[in-house]
């Protein structure tokens, strides 16, 4: 038996696709929502789902909202094998979940199975398409899913479940635990879900990064999560260590070679960023980005840099 847990706060129409795409399926369906204002829990209600409300007193975050749709869940179906969590601005396709649960079957030590995540409106706007490509990830054994994804009940219960204490990053927080009992997390190349981010301002991709690099710096410094190692020292590359080498590098030919050495270094150092757009760009038109999405995809990769450097140094603060 299968259940499903849809998380949100304030989806609108969204919502409705979401639900509409899981209840049609039968089983049990729990909404948690994080005090929505927009008549979210009305709504799934008369749909028919079982609603969990978020203590409104606490911060809210996507952990807190699925552990909690997950304990309503089994509260009510204690013989659950499979749950599936699905955020409310996606809308499941149906092809996944008899895939997912076939590659379970197939092989019992696989816990976590997700698929290919698709931007439902890819050209409304350049954050549209770059999230569709992040989402194109390899198939195969991964080290974690992202927010839509089929579990085992018994590996989650196993695991803890989710931590509601993550404010980002749960899903890989979660993920390490589950691989840390001998289970497996499992990408199949199969459509998974269709997500609607409508994000159109630069503002909008900033405050992703920041929590991005908040969540990553959290669940490493406090979990022992190592999947995000490399992200958390790029961006400090290229945000403190690349002008401070540069400048360093240029006072000293500056001092020891003269003013035009200085200026020729200055010159290479301040190149090696519009560089790393195109290399970044490179890749980007190898996964198939038309040029001028590869030159975004390029100068936006760079901007989380600075991001994510900001997401750490909250986290710092907030927790000194």
């Amino acid at each position: 038996m299968m259940g499903v847990v849809v998380i949100g706060r304030n989806e609108g129409p969204r919502l409705i696709r979401c639900l509409e795409s899981v209840l049609r399926l039968g089983c049990p369906v729990v909404y948690a929502d994080s005090n929505s204002s927009d008549g979210s829990v009305a709504k799934a209600k008369r749909m028919g789902a079982a609603v969990a409300r978020l203590d409104p007193s606490r911060p809210m975050n996507a952990a807190r909202g699925r552990k909690a749709g997950f304990d309503r869940l089994l509260q009510m179906h204690p013989a659950l094998k499979h749950v599936l969590f699905l955020d409310g601005d996606c809308e499941l396709d149906a092809a996944f979940l008899p895939a997912a649960q076939a590659a379970m079957l197939a092989r019992p030590e696989v816990a976590v199975v997700c698929g290919r995540r698709r931007e439902r409106h890819p050209q409304a706007s350049v954050y549209n398409r770059m999230a569709d490509l992040e989402w194109n990830t390899p198939v195969g054994e991964c080290d974690s899913c992202g927010g839509d994804a089929l579990f085992s009940v018994r590996a989650y219960v196993q695991a803890g479940g989710f931590d509601d204490t993550v404010l980002a990053g749960e899903e890989p927080e979660l993920c390490s635990r589950i691989r840390r009992q001998g289970f497996q997390v499992l990408r199949i190349n199969v459509a998974m879900s269709w997500h609607d981010m409508n994000m159109h301002q630069l503002s909008q991709w900033w405050r992703r990064g920041v929590r991005t690099g908040y969540g990553a710096l959290d669940v490493r410094r406090r979990h022992g999560v190592q999947e995000f190692n490399r992200l958390l020292v790029s961006a400090w590359v290229w945000v403190l260590a690349w002008p401070l080498v540069s400048l360093a590098l240029v006072a000293g030919a500056a001092f020891s070679a003269g003013a035009t050495a200085a200026g020729w270094l200055a010159l290479f150092a301040v190149s090696l960023l519009p560089l790393q757009v195109l290399r970044v760009a490179r890749t980007g038109r190898q996964r198939g980005l038309a040029l001028p999405d590869a030159l975004a995809y390029g100068a936006l990769m760079m901007v989380n840099k600075w991001a994510c450097a900001w997401g750490q140094l909250k986290w710092m603060m907030e927790k000194r």
